[in-house]
C-alpha cells in the first residue's frame, strides 16, 4: 500500500471556513451528519459552518469548539478533489483537516500508480493541489503523526536552557527537588527572570502539544 498526504487550496466549505482565521478543524463524518473538532478561535468558524450545512449543536470555548452539523457536507456537493480519489480507487483516511483556507486530505492506494494517475489528473484540470508527502506503508495507523516542527515550538536560547536546568534540577519532579532561586542561581540572573524564561517556555510548549492531548 501507498499512503499521500495532499492539500487541495479552498476545496470546500470547512475550508473556507478556516481562511484568514488561525483555526483548524478536523472532520469526521457520522452518518448523515459531521462531527467537527475545531482548534484555535472558533466563533468565526462556528458562524460559517452554521451558514454552510446548519448546526445541531456544539460546545464552543473562545479556543475550541465540537461541532455536530445538522447535514452532511458531501450533501451540498461543494468539494471537488474527492470524486477523483473515488475514480482512481484510491481511499480517504480520516480525519480531514482544514486549516488556513486549506484542505488536507491522507490519501491510501493499493499501488503508487493510482495516487499518480490522480494528482496528474488534478494538475490537468488545474485544481491547486500540493503533495506534502509519499510513502510506502506497511501498517497505518488511525491519524497521521503531525510533523516534528509542529509540536516543538521555537524557544528562545534563554528559555531554552533555564528549562533544561531546571529539568536536570528536579523541578519538575513530585516532590520538587530545586526552587527557582536555584535555577536562577545555576543560570546567573534573578529569580524574577527565570520565573518568566520558565513560564514563557512552558506556555509555548503546552500551546503546541494540546491539541494532541
Amino acid at each position: 500500500m501507498h499512503e499521500a498526504i495532499i492539500s487541495v487550496d479552498g476545496d470546500g466549505a470547512y475550508a473556507e471556513a478556516t481562511a484568514e482565521t488561525d483555526a483548524r478543524i478536523e472532520l469526521w463524518c457520522a452518518e448523515q451528519r459531521d462531527l467537527l473538532s475545531v482548534v484555535g478561535p472558533s466563533e468565526s468558524v462556528l458562524r460559517r459552518v452554521e451558514s454552510a450545512v446548519g448546526v445541531s449543536d456544539s460546545i464552543a470555548h473562545d479556543t475550541a469548539a465540537i461541532i455536530v452539523t445538522e447535514h452532511c457536507l458531501a450533501e451540498h456537493g461543494t468539494e471537488t478533489i474527492d470524486p477523483y480519489f473515488d475514480r482512481h480507487n484510491c481511499l480517504l483516511l480520516p480525519p480531514l483537516r482544514y486549516e488556513a483556507g486549506m484542505k488536507q486530505c491522507r490519501v491510501l492506494a493499493l499501488d503508487s500508480g493510482s495516487l499518480t494517475a490522480c494528482y496528474r489528473e488534478l494538475v490537468t484540470d488545474d485544481v491547486p493541489v500540493t503533495v506534502e508527502s509519499k510513502r510506502a506503508a506497511e501498517v497505518v495507523s488511525p491519524s497521521p503523526s503531525p510533523p516534528f516542527e509542529e509540536i516543538v515550538p521555537e524557544l528562545t536560547e534563554r528559555q531554552r536552557n533555564t528549562l533544561s536546568v531546571a529539568y536536570e534540577h528536579g523541578y519538575y519532579r513530585i516532590p520538587r527537588e530545586t526552587t527557582t532561586q536555584a535555577i536562577a542561581d545555576h543560570t546567573g540572573v534573578d529569580r524574577r527572570t527565570a520565573e518568566e524564561h520558565l513560564r514563557r517556555a512552558e506556555n509555548k510548549l503546552v500551546e503546541s502539544i494540546i491539541r494532541y492531548v
